[in-house]
């Protein structure tokens, strides 16, 4: 029985849907090639443009070039037929992926490996070889971009604090002497305690400060002993507070 004009053909019931040319051995051979080389390009743009050491992308790039090649095969089984594709579908529905993706960009380059392989198993190489660089360039510039900003908000270096004790006579007031001297070498100077020593005869003043860029602290010390009123220094190692 003949279709009426502007009739479609249904896919899933027409048997004189129009199946495409059966592969050649050579055509699968060259179309299995080509999705493992797009799948190594995408997986080294991945490489390149992703902040992870060898060993740590060593599995995902694996796993890239894994599925780009599958990928290609599935392309080629299902061909035109709508029908296989919603059986493969039915199919992989059974297999359970818990493995949980931390980078939301690793998303997108499965999904890269996924169209790579894809269009290599469906004959549309040019796709795949156009669009291969044009997603590594967008990928590297957008890690780039993240890059620069991330160094932008990093917080300032901040010179580890240090500890000296001053010790200073009782009824001596060498509180503007000190802030002259510590203004020099020193920023962030806060006084922390006040112990009287020597029978109440002296008093140990402790500070915390930071030195300022350059500042020796050898250069503090003999600075603070050489003020009035002031009977000795003592300056302790930088301690590992930020």
């Amino acid at each position: 029985m003949s279709k009426h004009a502007g009739e479609v053909a249904n896919p899933f019931t027409d048997p004189a849907t129009p199946e495409p040319a059966p592969l050649t051995p050579e055509d699968i051979a060259l179309r299995l090639i080509l999705a493992a080389l797009f799948g190594i390009a995408a997986a080294l743009a991945y490489f390149l443009t992703q902040r992870k050491t060898r060993a740590q992308a060593a599995s995902f790039v694996a796993t890239m070039v894994l599925l780009a090649i599958l990928l290609g095969m599935v392309s080629m089984v299902i061909g035109t037929n709508i029908a296989r594709a919603f059986a493969l579908v039915g199919a992989l529905s059974i297999v359970r992926f818990r493995t949980v993706v931390e980078d939301t960009r690793d998303t997108a380059f499965v999904i890269f490996a996924v169209v790579v392989g894809m269009a290599a198993g469906a004959g549309a190489y040019l796709v795949a070889a156009v669009g291969i660089p044009i997603v590594g360039l967008v990928a590297w510039l957008l890690a780039y971009w993240g890059r620069s900003g991330e160094k932008a908000l990093a917080p300032a270096p901040t010179r580890p604090a240090t500890t000296v004790i001053v010790r200073v006579g009782i009824g001596v007031d060498p509180t503007e002497a000190l802030t002259t001297t510590f203004a020099k070498h020193a920023e962030g100077v806060e006084l922390n305690s006040a112990v009287t020593v020597r029978q109440g005869t002296a008093l140990d003043l402790t500070y915390t400060l930071r030195l300022r860029e350059g500042a020796a602290p050898l250069t503090l010390v003999g600075d603070l002993n050489r003020t009035e009123g002031v009977q000795g220094v003592e300056w302790k190692a930088e301690s590992k507070r930020d």
